[in-house]
C-alpha cells in the first residue's frame, strides 16, 4: 500500500474493532505527542482520510496553517489521488516552511490500517456522506481526535451511534459547520446573538434557502479504475455497477462529484448545503440539542437517470418552542429570522463554492440584513447571552484536542442539525404529517417513517459491523 507500516484489514477487525469489546481507554489530557519525551517537534500528528476537493481546498490548507499539527499521513481509496495528496502535502508543508522533506507522508489505501498507528493523534475525514460515520467511529475507538466534513452520518442512526461513542469514549470530534466560526463569516455569530437577545422580538418563523439538485442522463458500466477500491468505496451501500458520474472524475480533483447526487450515497442538497443552513437554524434559536416535532413537505424527484437526489422542494416543521422552519428553494440561499419585531437574514452571500455547483451565486444576496438596520447595529450587553467564540474552525478543534474541552461543533450538535435535515428528507418522501419524538428520536405512530431511520449495511462495512462488539452505544 506504500506505507511504512501495513497492517492487513484482517488483523485490524480482528485486533482493534473486536478488542472494544473490553476495556475503553479514555484519552489522556492531550495527545501523546504533543509534549512527550519522543515528541518530535511538539506537534499533533494528524492524517488525512479522503483526498479531494474539499481536503486540498479547504481541510488540509486551514489545518495546516497551525504550527502545533503535522500531517504524516494520507488515505483515498483511489490510489491516484492518494498519491496526489502525498505530493500536495509534502509540496504544500515546503511552500510555507522553507524546508525540502519537511515530511515524508506515508500512504494508504485502506484507512483502517492506518487507525492502527499510535503515532498518530487525530485524524481528518473528508470522504463521501456514506463514509463518514464508519470512520470516525473507528478513529474513536483507536483513540484519535476527529474533525468530520459534514453531514455527520447517512441516517440518524449512524449519527446517534457516533455520538454515543464519541462521549464514551471521550475523544474531541469537530464538525466542518465552519459557518459557527469567525473566519471567514463572522456575521453567523452576530446574527444568532441578535436572535437570542431579543433583537428581532419574539421569534416565531424561520426561512431556509437551499437549492434542489438538477437530474442527468442515464449512464453505461464502465470499467472500474485499476487505481479505484470501488468495492470498498461502495461500503455499506447495495453494490450496483461502476460508472465514472456515480463516483468522482478519474480527471480533475476539483470539480463536484456525482455522488452528490445519488441518494444511495446522501441525501442531496437538504443536507449538503442545508446541514450549514439548519445548524445556523439550531444556533440562533437555542435548539442546538433537540429537533422539530412536526413536519410535512413535498419535493420533485427525478423519475429516470443516474442522479436521483431530490429537485424542487418545501418542507415545514415545528418546533417545541413554538418556532415553525420552512425550508424550500424558493428563499435566498440563506437563513432568516423572522420574529414579532423585525427579521434578520444571514448568508455566505454573493458566492458559489464551486463553478460546478447545482445553482449560480446570487450576486444581490447581501451576507447580512434586517428589517431595521439599527438592528444590526445593536450591541450585546455584558449581562446577555454571548454564544462560544471561535476563530477558525479547525483552529478551534486543534485548540480543542490541547483543552479536552468540547470545540464549537460537536458531536451531537452536528448529529441534531443532521437529523433535523434528515427528517426533512423523510417529509419530502411521505405524503402526509409526520410527528417526531426529539427525545426517543423515534416518530409517534408511524412504522414506516420509523423504517426511514436506518438502511440495510452491507457486510463488512457500516457502523452495525464496527460496533458489533462495542458495548454501551
Amino acid at each position: 500500500m506504500g506505507s511504512k507500516k501495513n497492517v492487513s484489514r484482517r488483523s485490524f477487525l480482528r485486533t482493534t474493532l473486536a478488542g472494544a469489546a473490553g476495556t475503553i481507554i479514555l484519552p489522556s489530557v492531550v495527545p501523546s505527542t504533543v509534549f512527550g519525551k519522543s515528541a518530535p517537534s511538539n506537534k499533533i500528528n494528524i492524517a488525512q482520510i479522503g483526498f479531494g476537493r474539499i481536503a486540498m481546498s479547504h481541510d488540509l490548507p486551514e489545518t495546516m496553517k497551525n504550527d502545533i499539527v503535522r500531517v504524516i499521513a494520507v488515505a483515498d481509496l483511489d490510489a491516484n489521488r492518494m498519491r496526489q495528496g502525498k505530493t500536495w502535502v509534502e509540496t504544500h508543508y515546503e511552500e510555507i516552511t522553507g524546508k525540502k522533506k519537511y515530511v515524508d507522508v506515508d500512504i494508504y489505501q485502506d484507512y483502517r490500517e492506518m487507525l492502527l498507528r499510535n503515532d498518530i493523534d487525530a485524524v481528518i475525514i473528508s470522504t463521501p456522506d456514506h463514509w463518514h460515520a464508519q470512520p470516525a467511529i473507528e478513529a474513536a475507538l483507536s483513540g484519535k481526535d476527529i474533525y468530520l466534513q459534514k453531514p455527520t452520518s447517512l441516517t440518524i442512526e449512524e449519527g446517534r451511534h457516533l455520538s454515543n461513542v464519541i462521549h464514551r469514549t471521550g475523544r474531541i470530534l469537530q464538525l466542518g459547520s465552519q459557518q459557527r466560526s469567525q473566519d471567514p463569516w463572522p456575521h453567523f455569530k452576530k446574527a444568532c446573538e441578535l436572535v437570542r437577545n431579543g433583537r428581532v422580538g419574539d421569534l416565531h418563523t424561520i426561512y431556509v434557502g437551499l437549492p434542489g439538485d438538477p437530474s442527468g442522463p442515464e449512464e453505461l458500466k464502465m470499467p472500474i479504475p485499476e487505481n479505484l477500491d470501488y468495492e470498498m468505496w461502495l461500503g455499506s451501500t447495495p453494490y450496483v455497477y461502476y460508472t465514472e458520474n456515480r463516483v468522482h472524475s478519474q480527471i480533475s480533483i476539483t470539480s463536484r462529484p456525482g455522488w452528490l447526487r445519488c441518494e444511495q450515497f446522501g441525501a442531496g442538497m437538504i443536507t449538503g448545503w442545508g446541514a450549514h443552513h439548519v445548524d445556523t437554524a439550531h444556533w440562533g434559536m437555542g435548539t442546538e440539542f433537540t429537533g422539530p416535532v412536526e413536519l410535512e413537505g413535498t419535493a420533485e424527484f427525478p423519475k429516470s437517470g443516474l442522479w436521483n437526489v431530490h429537485g424542487s422542494f418545501k418542507t415545514t416543521s415545528k418546533y417545541a418552542n413554538g418556532v415553525t422552519m420552512h425550508i424550500s428553494g424558493d428563499y435566498p440561499n440563506g437563513v432568516k429570522f423572522v420574529g414579532s419585531e423585525g427579521w434578520i437574514f444571514v448568508s455566505r452571500g454573493p458566492v458559489q463554492v464551486t463553478a460546478t455547483d447545482p445553482t449560480a451565486a446570487e450576486s444581490t444576496l447581501q451576507a447580512l440584513d434586517a428589517s431595521d438596520h439599527k438592528i444590526l447595529d445593536s450591541v450585546i450587553g455584558e449581562n446577555e447571552t454571548h454564544l462560544y467564540n471561535s476563530p477558525e474552525q479547525h483552529k478551534n478543534w486543534i485548540d480543542s484536542i490541547i483543552s479536552r474541552e468540547d470545540p464549537i461543533a460537536p458531536a451531537e450538535v452536528g448529529h441534531r442539525s443532521n437529523t433535523a435535515c434528515l427528517l426533512n428528507h423523510i417529509a419530502m418522501k411521505l405524503p402526509r404529517k409526520l410527528y417526531w419524538n426529539p427525545d426517543a428520536e423515534r416518530f409517534i405512530n408511524d412504522d414506516e417513517a420509523n423504517s426511514m431511520l436506518s438502511r440495510a449495511q452491507r457486510w463488512p462495512y457500516g457502523t452495525n459491523h464496527s460496533l458489533k462488539n462495542f458495548n454501551g452505544i
